[in-house]
C-alpha cells in the first residue's frame, strides 16, 4: 500500500470550531499512526466568508495543539500552492472543469438568479433549488454566443437522473443514493472561483491524499464527489466520516454555546493538551479503559475503525474534570507561568503569587476557579459567627474567642523574619500541647479568622505566611473584636 497522506483543509472564516479541530486531530492521527504525512491546505474560495486574520488563527491553533503538518503554505512538499486562491490564479480548477465539459460530465449554465428562484421547491420545510438541467440542452452555437457576449455563467456537474451512486465509508459502511436526489452542483462560480465541492476533489487528487477525514454532514455530498473522481478516471480516496458533535441538549454544537471553538476554551481557562485529549474522545473510543492520553500516546493507539457512528456529546463538566487532571500533574513552574496572568486579576495585594499558585494547583479545574479560591486575600469576607462552630473539633464561638485571644500574643512574638509556616505551626502545636487539645482545635478558629472561610487552599499557617505578619495579626484581632461582641 502507498504511503498514507491526509489533509486538513479549513476555510479561514474565524475561530476554529471544536468540530474542525477534531477533523484536524483525526486527520493527523490517521496519518501519523501509519507513519504517513499530514498536510495543511487553506480553502479560501468562499471570499464572502473570508475573515481577516483567520489564517493566523488556524496556524496558531495547530501550533498550540502540536498538530505539526509535513506540507503546507510554508512547507512546500511539491504539491503547492497550498492556498486555493493561489491555485485559482494558476488556472488549475478551470482547466479541470473544462475537461469535464469536453467529456459531457459538466456544462455551462447561464441561468439568472430570477430563473433559479422560480425553481425553488419546499423539501422537508426548506426551500431548495433543484436545477432542471435547462442549460445542458443549449447548442454549441448558443453557448459560444453567450460566452462571446460576456454573459455571466457557472459550470455545473452533469449528474444523470437515472440509476444510483454507491460509495463506501469506513465508519458508516456502504451507502447508496438515487441519482435523482443529486443536484447538478456548481463546480465553478460566476466569479471564476471553484466551489468547495469541486476544489477539494481536484486538490485531493493532485496532492495525493489517500484518506479523507471530515464530518458526517458531507456524507450526502460524497456521491457527487465520487462521480467527479470517476469522470476523471482517478482513484477514490478512503472516506472517514466523523459523527456529529452536540451540546448537552443534543443540539448541534453552535457558537451560541459559548465553548464551540478552541480559542473560546482557551479564553475560559482550559489548557491545550487537555482540550486535544478531550476532543480525541468525541466520537472515538480507545481499546483500553483509560481517558488521559498525551498526543504522542494517541498517535500510538489511534485506530480510526473505532470511531463511532452516533453523535458525540460535548460535556463541558467532563472537560473541566480532565483539565483539572492536567493542571494537577503539571510541572509547578509551568503551572505558575500559565496561572500568573489569571492570578494577577484575582489577587492585587502585594502577596507572593508563587506560593498562592502552589496552594491552588491541585484544587482547580480551570484557571478562573482561582478567583473563588483566592478572593479572601484581597478582601476578607464579612464576619460570620456560624463559621466558628465545628462539631469535629468541638469548637464554639466562645472557645474560638478564647483560643484566638491566648494565641495572638504568641504569634506577635514571632519575628518578622521567622513569620513562616513552620514557625507558626510550631506555635500552634506548642499551644495545643500546653492546653492538652488537638492541633485541629486551634487551627480551626485561626483559619476562619485569617480567611473568613471554612475551606481554603492551604492551611491556616500557610495562609498567614502569605498574608504576612501585620495582615495576619490584624485579621485575628478583628476576629477577636467581633467574637467579643457575641460571647461577652
Amino acid at each position: 500500500m502507498s504511503e498514507i497522506k491526509t489533509r486538513f483543509a479549513p476555510s479561514p472564516t474565524g475561530r476554529m470550531h471544536v468540530g474542525n479541530l477534531r477533523t484536524a486531530l483525526y486527520s493527523y492521527l490517521v496519518a501519523k499512526h501509519a507513519g504517513g504525512k499530514f498536510m495543511l491546505r487553506i480553502e479560501d474560495t468562499d471570499q464572502e466568508r473570508y475573515v481577516e486574520g483567520a489564517v493566523d488563527i488556524i496556524n496558531r491553533t495547530l501550533a498550540d495543539t502540536g498538530l505539526v503538518y509535513d506540507e503546507g503554505p510554508d512547507k512546500d512538499g511539491g504539491c503547492g500552492p497550498y492556498v486555493q486562491s493561489e491555485r485559482v490564479k494558476a488556472g488549475i480548477y478551470m482547466k479541470y472543469a473544462k475537461e469535464l465539459i469536453d467529456k459531457g460530465e459538466a456544462y455551462y449554465c447561464f441561468c439568472t438568479k430570477e430563473r433559479l428562484e422560480s425553481l425553488k421547491q419546499n423539501i422537508n420545510g426548506k426551500d431548495i433549488v433543484m436545477y432542471d438541467k435547462h442549460c445542458l440542452h443549449l447548442s454549441r452555437e448558443e453557448i459560444e454566443a453567450n460566452l462571446a457576449a460576456g454573459m455571466p455563467y457557472v459550470i455545473r456537474q452533469n449528474v444523470p437522473n437515472e440509476g444510483t451512486t454507491r460509495f463506501t465509508d469506513e465508519i458508516y459502511g456502504e451507502i447508496e443514493v438515487p441519482n435523482s436526489e443529486l443536484d447538478d452542483m456548481i463546480l465553478i462560480k460566476s466569479d471564476g472561483y471553484p466551489t468547495y465541492n469541486f476544489a477539494n476533489v481536484v486538490d485531493d487528487h493532485l496532492m495525493g491524499i489517500t484518506h479523507v477525514v471530515r464530518g458526517n454532514e458531507y456524507l450526502s455530498s460524497s456521491p457527487k464527489y465520487n462521480r467527479l473522481y470517476q469522470a476523471f478516471g482517478w482513484d477514490i480516496p478512503t472516506y472517514i466520516h466523523c459523527p456529529l458533535i452536540t451540546d448537552e441538549e443534543h443540539h448541534k454544537l453552535s457558537k451560541r454555546s459559548g465553548h464551540s471553538s478552541f480559542e473560546d476554551l482557551l479564553d475560559q481557562g482550559f489548557v491545550s493538551k487537555a482540550i486535544v485529549n478531550y476532543v480525541a474522545l468525541l466520537g472515538w473510543s480507545p481499546e483500553e479503559d483509560r481517558e488521559i492520553y498525551s498526543l504522542e500516546e494517541l498517535v500510538k493507539v489511534f485506530d480510526y475503525h473505532r470511531i463511532n457512528k452516533s453523535p458525540a456529546v460535548f460535556d463541558l463538566q467532563k472537560l473541566k474534570w480532565m483539565n483539572g487532571q492536567y493542571l494537577a500533574a503539571m510541572d509547578p513552574d509551568i503551572f505558575y507561568q500559565m496561572a500568573e496572568p489569571w492570578l494577577k486579576q484575582y489577587v492585587t495585594g502585594n502577596y507572593d503569587l508563587h506560593k498562592i499558585a502552589k496552594m491552588v494547583q491541585t484544587r482547580i479545574e480551570i484557571f478562573p476557579d482561582m478567583e473563588a479560591e483566592t478572593d479572601f486575600f484581597d478582601h476578607l469576607p464579612a464576619f460570620d459567627e456560624s463559621l466558628y462552630t465545628n462539631k469535629k473539633w468541638k469548637v464554639t464561638p466562645e472557645k474560638a474567642w478564647n483560643v484566638l485571644t491566648e494565641i495572638l500574643p504568641r504569634f506577635s512574638a514571632v519575628s518578622d523574619a521567622d513569620f513562616c509556616n513552620d514557625e507558626l505551626y510550631t506555635v500552634i502545636k506548642d499551644y495545643a500541647a500546653e492546653k492538652n487539645v488537638k492541633a485541629g482545635f486551634v487551627i480551626w478558629p485561626v483559619r476562619i479568622a485569617v480567611s473568613g472561610k471554612q475551606i481554603t487552599p492551604g492551611g491556616a499557617t500557610e495562609l498567614m505566611e502569605v498574608l504576612g505578619k501585620n495582615e495576619s495579626l490584624s485579621r485575628i484581632s478583628e476576629a477577636i473584636k467581633n467574637l467579643t461582641a457575641i460571647v461577652k
